[in-house]
């Protein structure tokens, strides 16, 4: 990542410098999402929970004259947003946006994205906050557009010891499989026209990625005032990831058409 993309706190650990993408997306994926994107032509770009909006930044740069806009209401990603559109000389083609995406009228796009974000379209509870969030994003994409759709589904059904380690109050019962969660997205409008799934080097990847730069902070600076606070926020994040999901959560990318 070129050092004019990396924001760098003072006050304590650097926050997600070591990810490019704040997902389990690879670098090879990503170049075939974007193609595979770029080809259908969108003049419109909606990026629902953008963070720093990587993926539609690339997106902007394959369609020339594309317009994108980024919804989120994280200040610190969308400023890292605007430092990398700024860098990539894209100011002048994108907006950053904080702001919540609920009930949202950014739309409708051609191409609108939805990257692990769709809890931020809907009020509705696990499992049903998947197909409210469908059924948001396909009043969102303009017709003859695309939805890319990242999700969360069980890879195999988590056992007790699995979920205890996980998030608090995770339950077998809040995801579907992965064929549950593309009949959601028929259900609500659209045919999938790609349908994949993130590696576990993806995965391993995104969660080293995740804590990186934290973990090197915090074996510079033990015994620094904020060193406790983040040694047991990482602890406890990897080890709901090691004994917990490793495996066990996948997340789906899909690409959907609206039904005429």
């Amino acid at each position: 990542m070129p050092e004019t993309e990396q924001l760098v706190s003072t006050d304590g650990p650097p926050r997600l410098t070591g990810l490019t993408f704040h997902g389990p997306l690879s670098e090879a994926r990503a170049g075939r999402l974007v193609a595979r994107l770029a080809a259908t032509g969108p003049g419109t770009v909606l990026d629902i929970g953008c963070g720093w909006g990587e993926l539609m930044l690339r997106v902007l740069e394959a369609v020339p004259g594309a317009r994108g806009v980024g919804v989120d209401v994280n200040a610190a990603d969308l400023a890292r947003g605007r430092a990398n559109a700024a860098a990539r000389g894209l100011s002048g083609r994108v907006d950053f946006v904080e702001e919540s995406a609920a009930g949202t009228t950014r739309g409708p796009a051609d191409l609108v994205i939805c990257l692990s974000a769709g809890h931020a379209l809907t009020t509705a509870e696990p499992p049903a906050h998947i197909a409210g969030a469908l059924g948001a994003l396909r009043g969102l994409v303009n017709p003859g557009g695309r939805v890319l759709f990242a999700e969360g589904y069980w890879r195999r059904t988590p056992t007790p010891a699995e979920l205890g380690a996980m998030w608090p109050d995770a339950s077998a019962g809040e995801l579907p499989d992965l064929a549950g969660l593309v009949d959601t997205a028929v259900a609500a409008g659209f045919r999938p026209a790609w349908i994949e799934t993130a590696t576990t080097e993806e995965w391993d990847d995104f969660e080293s990625g995740y804590q990186s730069d934290a973990e090197e902070w915090l074996a510079a600076h033990p015994v620094h005032p904020l060193a406790e606070q983040t040694r047991t926020r990482l602890d406890t994040h990897r080890a709901a990831w090691l004994r917990g999901y490793r495996d066990v959560l996948g997340i789906a990318c899909l690409t959907l058409v609206p039904v005429a």
